[in-house]
Parts: structure tokens; sequence; C-alpha cells
């Protein structure tokens, strides 16, 4: 099995796995990572697992599923930071920014207290798109997981081992 294939299977199917197993119904599991996941794209830096976690405990949903959904596409959240500073520009009709890594990287050599001031209503505009897309994007992930993890093949409980040590037939 490739590299890539085992890590998914060891950070994300077996998890999900193990919490079907426990008996977390995979409504209540789809919504869990669908959450974990709309959380984790939230364009704010450094906070998204305490927003998802308290999220979590606000619906009583599973903590776990949630936390490796938030880690798993964490990568998601630096891809989409730009097109939410666009869309939040457009939303808003703020000042639209303009980004590249060489102005970020001289910027930060600058400092970071600065350049988070710096772009502290852009953000602020960026966190607007998100929480418009936040709810309808959740739901409709949800509504596509479900089905999913339905389907997953769970391995059938052997019982309780034999009285006199044996492994049950």
């Amino acid at each position: 099995m490739g590299g890539f294939q085992a890590f998914l299977r060891r950070r994300v199917l077996d998890p999900v796995l193990s919490q079907l197993r426990q008996g977390v119904t995979p409504r209540k599991l789809a919504l869990s990572l669908a959450l974990g996941v709309v959380v984790s794209v939230m364009p704010v830096l450094g906070v998204t697992a305490i927003v998802a976690v308290a999220l979590g405990a606000l619906l009583r949903l599973n903590q776990p599923a949630i936390l490796a959904a938030n880690y798993a596409a964490y990568p998601l959240q630096i891809l989409l930071f730009i097109p939410f500073f666009q869309a939040g520009a457009w939303i808003t009709r703020g000042p639209s920014v303009s980004l590249s890594i060489a102005q970020i990287r001289a910027e930060m050599a600058e400092g970071l207290w600065a350049t988070v001031l710096r772009y502290s209503e852009a953000n602020l505009r960026a966190l607007v798109a998100w929480a418009l897309l936040a709810v309808p994007a959740t739901l409709l992930l949800a509504f596509l997981l479900r089905p999913l993890l339905a389907r997953l093949p769970l391995p059938r409980d052997p019982g309780p081992p034999a009285a006199d040590g044996e492994a049950p037939r």
C-alpha cells in the first residue's frame, strides 16, 4: 500500500471505523466530520481546533471525529485563504487584497503583529464570507457523507472470549 494510502487509512478511515464500531450513528458521525472540515477552513489561523471543539460540545457531537476531520482538512485552510479574502471583499464591497508569497514574507519579516494588524479588516471580511458558507457547507457535506458512512463494512463483533481462554468459533 502506498504511503499516502496508508496515511489516509491510519489517520482517516481507521478512526471513522472505530467510531462506528463504538455505536456512533452514521448521521452523527457525518455531521461531526462535516463540522470538523468546515471549521478547519475558517480563515483565522490558530483557532480552528478550539472553535471545532466548542461547537462540537455545544451540539453534542463526537469530539474525536471533529478533531480528526479538522486536522486532516487543515491544508485546505491555506488553499482557501485567498479565495475567502476575495469573497469577503466582494460580499462587503471592501477593497480587494492582493497577496503574494514574496509580499507576505517581506511583511512578516517586518513583524508578525504589524502584519496581523495590517490585514485585520480584510481578515474580518474573509470571516464574513466563511460564516455565510459554513452552515450550508456543513449540512451539504454531512448529507453527502452519511450514506457513505452507512455503507462502510464493519467487522463483525466476535463476541466475548470463551471462558476457558479459547478463541470463539
